[in-house]
């Protein structure tokens, strides 16, 4: 995500220092009226990492041993936001060691010497929330064993952020940022004594964000998978902790939540990830399972396009296609040109991917993980389906794809998808369709890309494209990343791919032979890693010459790969000890 800071303006950024200056005066809360049930759960491999010096935030890793966590040299402003939003005291407290929270307290203490008089990079509305839902949940492991003066200074800092949200959190970006701001105020305002006047108000505002944000597909305009997962986890947690203090929970606000559920389930890969496009990444481990349980929505993903995304599914098997035009505008900040790009998961294994989004490994980075040739999606004359403005520090995306139609269906071997977009017409006047279908028992897996030109306006256009390149025809790519730990092999002289799984299984990648296929190197852009991962791709290569391109090809288990594989080994394990290997 952009950070806070990119999108602060600077009348914004003085309104937050006065108003932190303001709330810093006053003297409020000394004690808990109720405290929430504690919902963040933390890793308990990150927090050892933690302990030993390892700061692993935004995908920055700084080895700094015996070092208190504000004497970090932060390496980026997202950093800096991640630091001090405090989502690392979920890793500490998960962490069963007197030491972790003997760490935990020095570092909260620190930071109320440091910065608790109104300074400082954490006074913005969406941190202060997230780091008042920390504070929260994990004040009985804070304020064990602690002196009256500590629990003092304890309670004074959380009610005078609570002051300073009520008086700021209309001032945060809509969507994520405002509802987390929103949300630490209503914790805030249920657990504190003389803040109980902050929750009405909280949860007015809080609805009509639900309304505005939440559309009926259940989805952000942003189209971010990560990011609808968190805001459904900080309504659900808000909604929890308004039941527990028998407060009325809004019907907007619990409608957002059952709005939002069915289309978690759709962006759900059959190995519990999310589907990574639009700058999200595949949530935290556990994440998505347990903040549908909580929901208590029990209800299926619903038939059709949920936040712009299709679902096929069948047997172990997973398919998520982005189906929809991108974001525009504010909500394309971290969009990507990934139009009828897909993912396919079996079983526990992700076997075709997109790259992910390179925010974390610096702006280059960024830029090639928005572009189309980082998607599973064919890629007409080396550009992208959309472009990238330049020139800004936080650029949006446009002249992309504004047509997409689409068309589910079920046919006697399995179900099929067909999609089309219009990114490369005024370029080229070639439409992209493409058409998937997945096999009844999951474990095939066919599809079809077409370059056409359907209108006599199109024909032209690209008739006039051949005569500009002497009829050499528009070169095209048809890319299919692999997960990194898919092991690929050319096979068959060259006509397949092999493609063994660590669960034991094994795909066989073929194509109808009409253009060349080659096996080439990859990355997979992976969040909380200090590098991206090498991985490999296929990719289909050719000329569209003619009014009609069709390029078959299919993804299939081998015929000796059984329906079912006792997978024990979890692929992933924590990002936090992955990095240092």
């Amino acid at each position: 995500m952009v950070s806070s800071e990119a999108h602060a303006t600077r009348s914004a950024r003085f309104l937050n220092r006065f108003y932190a200056w303001r709330a810093v005066r006053a003297r409020p809360a000394t004690a808990f009226t109720s405290q929430p049930e504690p919902r963040t759960v933390g890793s308990v491999a990150r927090g050892r990492q933690l302990m030993a010096g390892n700061f692993l935030f935004a995908g920055y890793l700084v080895e700094a041993e015996d070092t208190s966590i504000w004497d970090v040299a932060a390496p980026d402003y997202s950093f800096v936001e991640d630091v001090h939003g405090f989502a690392w005291l979920d890793d500490l407290a998960a962490v069963p060691d007197p030491a972790a929270r003997a760490r935990a307290q020095d570092w909260t203490w620190g930071w109320i010497a440091r910065f608790g008089r109104g300074r400082g990079p954490g006074w913005v509305p969406d941190l202060a929330g997230r780091r008042l839902i920390r504070w929260i949940n994990h004040a009985l492991f804070l304020l064990r064993n602690q002196p009256p003066a500590a629990s003092q200074a304890f309670f004074l800092s959380l009610g005078q952020q609570t002051i300073f949200l009520s008086r700021r959190w209309q001032a945060a970006r809509p969507g994520l940022p405002r509802v987390e701001a929103l949300t630490g105020l209503i914790y805030a305002g249920l657990a504190l004594r003389g803040m109980e006047e902050h929750v009405a108000a909280a949860q007015k505002a809080l609805e009509r964000e639900a309304v505005d944000q939440i559309d009926a597909q259940g989805g952000l305009p942003t189209r971010n998978p990560e990011e609808l997962l968190e805001v459904f986890t900080l309504l659900s947690w808000a909604a929890a902790a308004l039941e527990e203090a028998e407060r009325r929970v809004g019907p907007a606000h619990l409608a957002a939540i059952q709005r939002i559920a069915p289309t978690l389930r759709t962006l759900r890969h059959a190995d519990g990830s999310l589907a990574r496009f639009h700058g999200g990444g595949r949530g935290p481990e556990g994440r998505l399972d347990q903040a549908l349980a909580d929901s208590g929505v029990s209800y299926a993903q619903p038939d059709g396009l949920s936040m712009g995304y299709a679902r096929l599914s069948a047997g172990r098997t997973s398919v998520i296609v982005d189906a929809s035009p991108p974001p525009r505008g504010r909500a394309s900040l971290n969009a990507h040109a990934s139009t009828l790009a897909f993912e396919l998961t079996s079983g526990r294994r992700a076997l075709v991917v997109n790259c992910g989004s390179g925010e974390s490994f610096g702006q280059d980075w960024r830029s090639a993980g928005r572009a189309t040739p980082s998607h599973s999606t064919l890629v007409l004359d080396g550009n992208s389906s959309a472009r990238v403005a330049s020139g800004r520090r936080a650029p949006e995306l446009e002249d992309g794809p504004r047509n997409v139609p689409m068309e589910m269906s079920h046919t006697p071997e399995g179900v099929q998808f067909e999609g089309g977009h219009d990114g490369y017409l005024r370029a080229t006047g070639l439409t992209h369709a493409r058409r998937l279908e997945l096999g009844f028992d999951g474990r095939d897996l066919t599809g079809q890309d077409m370059l056409l030109c359907l209108e006599d306006a199109d024909r032209k256009r690209f008739d006039r494209v051949m005569d500009a390149r002497g009829l050499q025809g528009v070169p095209f790519d048809l890319r299919f990343h692999l997960h990194p730990e898919v092991e690929a092999h050319l096979d068959m002289g060259g006509a397949a791919v092999s493609l063994a799984l660590k669960s034991g299984e094994v795909w066989v990648f073929r194509h109808d032979g009409a253009y060349d296929l080659t096996l080439e190197p990859s990355v997979f852009l992976e969040k909380n890693r200090i590098r991206p991962r090498a991985s490999k791709q296929i990719v289909l290569s050719g000329r569209a010459l003619e009014y009609a391109t069709r390029i078959r090809w299919s993804f299939a288990k081998a015929q000796d790969t059984p329906v079912s594989v006792r997978d024990l080994n979890r692929e992933g394990e924590d990002p936090a000890l992955n990095h240092l290997t």
